[in-house]
């Protein structure tokens, strides 16, 4: 068989189900393959940076997934660069295939001939340009086993257009997929870590990214009910433990966090860190992070112990392989007596959760922010997956919103690209086309890779994505205040084709109709639970993604802090009323 064909077979034995891309001269003999061999279901988006983003959607939607990618080398592989950087920022195993220019000529500067292995291998695991077609096999049986062994990743396998055309002798019935290796913690690692978390008197767990990636979010919430140890997720670990379970003390940072979750941080005097990075906006300035309290930190990759901080004691090991040994030990703990009692200190976090509240409830018009997240709680149950990048819609949305279930916050947290939203959706319905699956976008993130709208009206992939709409780039024009300047952010104009939007300028309903998808426009506040039920209506009657757009005031300061944990800013008014902030978890009394 061709080497393209074997490529093809490979994926199916790799678990391969559905691949996202554009094709183009140089990858055509994969797509040919793709075809003729069946069983990987093609999604064609309307730009290749789409088709990355949907990769990552897809990986992220359910363990086990990995997404693929597909397009030529160049433009296509050059477009695909920022899926790439996102999926490994945050340890996401995602596969890009690329078509090169033949062999002979990749270095005569041939129509569309990139060196994208080279530029891709910062931002990848592996990147690999294949220069003899018998090396195909070997070569994708390593990007699986590469993909999921140690700090989960991307890897892009670079395709020549003779290569692909090769034949190559391939038995793909005994094709076997090469053991994946992941460090595992010993239990004297346990018991010296459990040593020094029942030596403390004020314990938090922070439970990263790694726990979800590692399907470990239930031996988590087994160890954290075993020793009483508050939960702090962080971004990328929201969902590990429900938020309405009475051990999660919420998130941490200058940003995405909670007032009750940072207050709860700075009382306590341990930390326990699994699968998290100790990313820079969680943590805020160090000194005050770390001050008074000790650190155990457990991840999968070795070197990132000790990158940002150095810890009072590191593990290199997967988290659920941790995770499995601390309950255990912790169990035999238990069993002895030997675990302390920290029913106090938990109450402590809970109460804090019970009153350190900001408040979502305002009747203006223009609609404040919080107030579409509010009644998104309303709307959305446990159930939905949310899925989000950047910006000011992003930072409240975590403030405000709920998530009971790993994978159900599903946000690029390291890159943070701007369009990443609406093709990671997709990818989201796609491999969950039974889910409710709600995205949130600012009107600037919305605007980068709206054409992939279109992808869902014609492959019939129906999500609601909630639109705050204040025609500016909100989050920097904040950020611009430590300058005292407001330049380059306004994206207001008078629109002459719909003056009834004075100057909130591009109309994204007639755009998103335009693409063959539904919209609804909310002004009012008393609009927006109505809309929300509509939408979810209209998603399944028609199965296309649904946009509703929140025009909101022109100008909102969301709740953060440029330098510590200990200083953020709340802009707003804070919740003193029962009424103030309705849906919250524990509401106030």
């Amino acid at each position: 068989m061709t080497a393209a064909r074997a490529a093809v077979e490979i994926l199916k034995r790799e678990g391969v189900t559905n691949a996202f891309g554009v094709p183009g001269a140089a990858i055509n003999p994969f797509y040919a393959a793709l075809k003729a061999s069946g069983g990987v279901h093609h999604t064609l988006a309307r730009h290749v940076e789409g088709a990355s983003h949907m990769a990552e959607g897809y990986t992220r939607t359910h363990p086990g997934n990995i997404g693929v990618c597909i397009g030529t080398s160049g433009p296509a592989g050059t477009d695909m660069i920022t899926g790439l950087y996102s999926a490994t920022g945050d340890s996401i195993p995602i596969l890009c295939i690329t078509g090169q220019a033949p062999t002979a000529v990749i270095h005569k500067e041939d129509f569309q001939a990139v060196d994208i292995a080279s530029i891709a291998r910062p931002v990848t695991k592996s990147a690999t340009t294949v220069l003899e077609a018998a090396q195909v096999p070997g070569v994708f049986q390593q990007a699986f086993h590469l993909m999921r062994s140690g700090r989960p990743g991307p890897v892009l396998v670079d395709l020549p257009l003779d290569v692909q055309l090769t034949e190559i002798e391939f038995d793909p019935e005994t094709y076997q997929p090469l053991p994946v290796y992941k460090p595992a913690a010993s239990r004297a690692q346990i018991e010296k870590a459990l040593a020094m978390l029942n030596a403390s008197e004020r314990p938090l767990i922070v439970a990263g990214g790694g726990v979800i990636n590692a399907d470990a979010s239930e031996l988590l919430v087994e160890f954290a009910e075993l020793t009483g140890t508050p939960v702090i997720p962080t971004l990328m670990g929201w969902g590990a433990i429900a938020d309405d379970h009475e051990l999660n003390a919420g998130m941490v940072g200058l940003q995405t966090s909670h007032r009750y979750g940072n207050a709860t941080f700075l009382e306590s005097d341990f930390v326990l860190g699994i699968g998290n990075r100790w990313a820079n906006r969680h943590t805020g300035k160090l000194d005050v992070y770390t001050q008074g309290r000790k650190f155990v930190h457990v991840d999968i990759e070795p070197t990132q112990i000790g990158k940002i901080f150095a810890p009072d004691y590191g593990i290199a090991s997967d988290a659920a392989a941790a995770l499995e040994l601390f309950v255990e030990v912790a169990k035999e703990l238990k069993a002895a007596g030997e675990l302390p009692d920290r029913a106090a200190w938990a109450a402590s976090a809970q109460e804090r959760k019970a009153t350190l509240h900001r408040r979502t409830h305002f009747d203006n018009v223009p609609l404040k922010p919080q107030r579409v997240y509010e009644e998104m709680n309303r709307a959305f149950g446990p159930e939905t997956r949310y899925v989000t990048t950047i910006g000011l819609s992003q930072i409240a949305g975590a403030q405000m919103l709920h998530v009971y279930r790993p994978r159900h916050w599903i946000n690029c947290g390291q890159a943070g690209p701007l369009g990443w939203t609406v093709p990671a959706a997709l990818g989201v319905a796609v491999a969950d086309p039974d889910a409710t699956v709600v995205a949130l976008s600012g009107d600037y993130d919305f605007q980068f890779m709206l054409e992939e709208l279109a992808v869902g009206a014609q492959h019939r992939i129906p999500y609601v994505h909630v639109l705050v709409n204040n025609s500016y780039l909100g989050l920097i024009r904040q950020a611009q205040r430590n300058f005292n300047i407001d330049f380059q952010v306004n994206l207001e104009f008078e629109n002459l084709n719909s003056p009834e939007l004075g100057v909130y300028g591009v109309d994204h309903v007639k755009v998103t109709e335009g693409l063959g998808c539904k919209a609804i426009r909310v002004t009012e506040p008393d609009g927006l639970l109505p809309a929300f039920e509509e939408a979810k209506k209209l998603a399944a009657e028609f199965r296309v993604p649904v946009v509703v757009e929140a025009i909101l005031e022109r100008i909102t300061n969301i709740s953060m802090s440029g330098t510590d944990i200990a200083s953020v800013n709340e802009f707003e008014d804070l919740a003193t009323e029962p009424w103030h902030a309705p849906t919250e978890i524990l509401p106030l009394t």
